[in-house]
């Protein structure tokens, strides 16, 4: 029964994971991601991020027993976990900043959650096998239920809330980007140890698990609350892209007016046909002219500033390559 058990628990722990990151991916619908980045997004919070956790972990704890052996169990898991896990699957979004692909707040949200994914990936499959050792398949199964919807979840939500932060605040100068991490690591932990705290509290208190009954009723709202600010994330990126190709066509005149409505209109530009010309690549015209949009306005975030200069660059490049669409 163990072999079988750990077996499924390979196919439990990523099959899953795998589900929820094309559902993101998909959602992610004016500017989706290049897959091979958010591959290794999601390596390193599988791999990565594991191996770090790990070192950090035995150290914190090793310094718990000798400072104060009685407090291992509570500090173990309602604090140290969060305070070490959250920075370090969001280590990741730091050299993503340099990518060109890393455009915005949804971005951050993205990413963040691809890596909180990976990481939940890694350590669902390591209690799954435990739990096998049992040779019990009911609290195989409860086990599978709790950390796939619940656990895993919590993993993608608190860390994509440090990327949607940190994409926030990341052509908005470098102060405001140390406010962004500062605040959405906060925010990550604060997800993460309300989470493991409730769950603690009933290991070590004797509450006859009302902190886990607490957690069932009180996380779905926790990710409502983050899906909802996903959802402002697109509706944001839709008028950022609105408002960059209206005032594109009207200065410059690259493209129509009528684009913009259409460009910033998942649903227009995917299934209306008339808007564009048959000999012009639908997908390549979309992926210029959302680009354009975005360099547009981080030239305008950036300003003055050194940085500014490359975007302000690409902006001309972007104007060239799809007025040439046009005129072929």
């Amino acid at each position: 029964m163990f072999w079988l058990l750990l077996a499924l628990s390979v196919v439990a722990s990523v099959a899953p994971m795998g589900l929820f990151i094309a559902v993101i991916w998909w959602l992610d619908r004016y500017d989706r991601e290049p897959v091979w980045l958010m591959a290794l997004t999601f390596l390193w919070g599988a791999v990565g991020s594991i191996g770090i956790v790990f070192v950090v972990s035995v150290v914190a704890t090793g310094v718990l027993l000798l400072v104060s052996p009685d407090s291992v169990e509570l500090l173990g898991g309602a604090i140290v976990a969060p305070l070490v896990e959250e920075p370090t699957k969001a280590l990741v979004l730091l050299p993503l900043l340099l990518s060109r692909h890393f455009d915005n707040t949804t971005d951050g949200f993205v990413y963040g959650a691809t890596a909180g994914l990976g990481f939940a990936m890694t350590e669902n499959f390591l209690y799954f096998a435990t739990s096998g050792l049992s040779g019990d398949p009911t609290f195989w199964l409860q086990t599978v239920a709790v950390r796939t919807l619940y656990t895993g979840v919590m993993h993608a939500s608190a860390t994509a809330t440090v990327g949607a932060c940190i994409g926030f605040a990341h052509f908005r100068g470098p102060r405001v980007l140390a406010i962004g991490v500062v605040i959405g690591l906060c925010c990550g932990v604060g997800i993460h140890l309300l989470w493991n705290g409730l769950l603690t509290m009933d290991a070590v208190g004797g509450t006859g698990g009302s902190g886990f009954v607490v957690n069932l009723v009180l996380f779905p709202l926790e990710v409502l609350l983050v899906f909802v600010a996903f959802q402002f994330c697109l509706w944001t990126e839709k008028r950022v892209i609105h408002r960059e190709l209206l005032l594109e066509a009207q200065d410059e005149g690259t493209l129509p007016s009528e684009h913009a409505d259409i460009l910033s209109s998942w649903f227009k530009r995917s299934f209306s046909q008339s808007w564009l010309q048959t000999s012009t690549s639908r997908s390549a015209y979309i992926r210029t002219a959302t680009t354009l949009a975005m360099r547009r306005h981080q030239a305008t975030l950036l300003g003055d500033r050194p940085t500014g200069a490359f975007y302000r660059e690409r902006v001309l490049v972007l104007r060239k390559e799809l007025a040439s669409y046009r005129e072929a």
